[in-house]
């Protein structure tokens, strides 16, 4: 008897997709590393030591002395250089052993590797991919409106125990706001269209509030009171971009300057992929009364929260699943996520081979989020 193979049974399971490691991926918020110390932090289970000297910009090398692959986050910092904590072996930014204790210089050894290292708008980026072409490799330009008084910027994060997959598919499908209809009342998206380029999704959506009254946090978003009146049904169009490997969310009025622009990333921690680390920057824009933004900012912030919460459970639930079934078992039916699934498939890294050695997946400890 004939046997027919399934639909998408010979597809590459999305969930074992590696992030591409050819881009700008933040490791680490700004604040979190002090002058004259060093931390420990990590890229798809490879450990990265943040450096940050005296004087001079932040460096990062592998996470282990070549000596005795101790830590060297665990170091202490001299100079423009860090010294490992156990036998004070040196290195500087370039990655090489530039002082033993006990030896000559002429009998040095072999240092680490070290990543390229960027700081822009409160955080630390590493490319942790091939080094010869992080030079022509941009950083992402306009994070949110970070850097525009205009808008006030909120900077978060968490670790959250899923394949960063899942986050880009639950921010670009906004039909998920049923989930939400207990903080944000009840919603009805209109799906405005979608585009499609080499490494980019984007998808547009408009809304109509069915239910409910408008939450404190979402009037503060948009600068007033809204009801469930016609003058204030499918008024907005909120855009959502995934641009490999960042996501973009941006909420505007016709052709005035967005109510809202988030900018997001998910950053792979253990080797697995299997949890990320978020960074995220909400900006705001300022309405005309001057400080009413900042005085109400705690009620925006807990609102927020809320909502990226439920979110945040919702995804490690699919992984959850994943991990239970087996797989992927994901019957889809949104055109636009399936577009967003290619282009992450496409955008990645295959899976790694079954017979490579294992490499023992570390996850750092869950930070809180840096609240600005």
């Amino acid at each position: 008897m004939n046997q027919t193979t399934p639909p998408g049974a010979n597809k590459v399971d999305l969930r074992t997709v590696r992030s591409h490691p050819d881009y700008w991926y933040p490791v680490a918020w700004s604040r979190e590393l002090k002058p004259g110390k060093t931390i420990g932090t990590r890229f798809a289970g490879t450990p990265i030591a943040l450096v940050r000297p005296d004087e001079g910009p932040v460096f990062a090398l592998e996470d282990r002395c070549a000596h005795r692959q101790v830590p060297l986050s665990k170091g202490v910092v001299s100079g423009a250089s860090v010294k490992c904590c156990y036998h004070g072996w040196a290195y500087g930014r370039s990655g090489r052993c530039i002082d033993v204790p006990y030896l000559g210089k002429g009998k040095l050894p072999n240092g680490v590797r070290t990543f390229p290292c960027r700081e822009q708008d409160g955080m630390i980026f590493v490319f942790p991919g091939d080094p010869e072409k992080a030079e022509t490799t941009l950083l992402p330009p306009a994070l949110a409106r970070a850097s525009d008084p205009g808008y006030k910027t909120r900077y978060f994060g968490r670790q959250v125990g899923c394949h960063y997959s899942f986050m880009h598919e639950n921010l670009m499908d906004m039909n998920h706001q049923f989930m939400h209809s207990k903080q944000m009342g009840q919603m009805k998206p209109r799906f405005l269209g979608q585009k499609k380029e080499a490494t980019m999704v984007e998808a547009s959506y408009s809304f109509a509030r069915t239910g409910g009254k408008q939450p404190i946090g979402e009037a503060l978003i948009f600068g007033e009171r809204r009801d469930s009146s016609e003058q204030f049904q499918h008024r907005d169009v909120m855009t959502i971009r995934t641009e490999y490997p960042y996501q973009t969310l941006r909420i505007q009025t016709g052709d005035e300057d967005p109510v809202m622009d988030l900018w997001i990333v998910y950053v792979p921690q253990s080797a697995d992929e299997l949890t990320n680390r978020t960074f995220g920057l909400l900006s705001v824009k300022r309405p005309k009364i001057p400080g009413l933004l900042d005085m109400a900012w705690p009620f925006l912030i807990a609102f927020t929260e809320r909502i990226f919460a439920e979110d945040r459970e919702i995804v490690e639930m699919e992984q959850q699943a994943w991990r239970e079934l087996g797989g992927d078992h994901n019957q889809e039916v949104f055109p636009v996520i399936n577009a967003l699934r290619a282009l992450l498939a496409e955008c990645g890294l295959p899976p790694a081979p079954a017979s490579a050695p294992s490499v023992t997946a570390q996850v750092a400890a869950p930070a809180p989020a840096p609240d600005a």
